[in-house]
């Protein structure tokens, strides 16, 4: 019997971008050729039309403001957590009703998750989002705010409506409920500790 090698988990660089673009690349640019910057803005240098989504993303990883957790299988990444600040990740679903009810903005927000298509219902999600956690901690910790579905029991849904996670799994990682905003997405709170050391 083989030896498992466990995952493990790196930050979104420019070191790490081929990796992440190969996972990309293997799903069609993920969610019908997002690359994963649905959620992501115009910057100072960067404006988001006048590039295609792999160029634009590598770019904004450059800038440094783009956050991710990547969840490695050897030298493949098979799943990832996007995180950041609200200035880096603005284009969040319903947002009109969230700024309405938000009394205390958090200085993070998680916004995606994706897992490759092999790896899918083994926990790759749970161990991206802790990854991220972890990554916050590091960069001085906060307040956390993610936007999770909240399922209705036994129903199944299609991983594209998932993209931000389960109300359940945050709840396994420690994060309150607060209200729901839209049809089904929840406001989902935590604070991390700054790492030590």
């Amino acid at each position: 019997m083989g030896v498992t090698i466990p995952h493990v988990i790196k930050a979104l660089t420019p070191v790490t971008f081929p990796a992440w673009l190969a996972l990309a690349q293997k799903h069609n640019g993920v969610w019908g050729g997002c690359y994963c910057s649905y959620f992501h803005d115009d910057t100072e240098h960067t404006v988001k039309s006048e590039y295609d989504g792999p160029t634009f993303k590598q770019r904004l990883v450059v800038e440094g403001v783009a956050h991710a957790a990547l969840v490695f299988d050897g030298d493949a990444a098979i799943g990832w957590c996007e995180y950041g600040s609200p200035v880096e990740l603005p284009g969040i679903y319903h947002r009109k009703e969230y700024d309405a009810g938000e009394t205390k903005p958090a200085p993070w927000r998680i916004t995606c998750f994706f897992v490759d298509r092999d790896h899918r219902r083994s926990g790759v999600a749970r161990e991206a989002l802790n990854g991220a956690l972890e990554l916050i901690a590091r960069a001085g910790g906060g307040e956390v705010v993610s936007f999770p579905n909240e399922l209705a029991p036994g129903k199944r849904t299609s991983s594209s409506f998932l993209h931000n996670g389960t109300r359940t799994m945050f709840e396994k990682a420690g994060f309150t409920f607060e209200r729901h905003i839209g049809k089904s997405k929840t406001v989902m709170r935590k604070t991390i500790p700054p790492a030590r050391g």
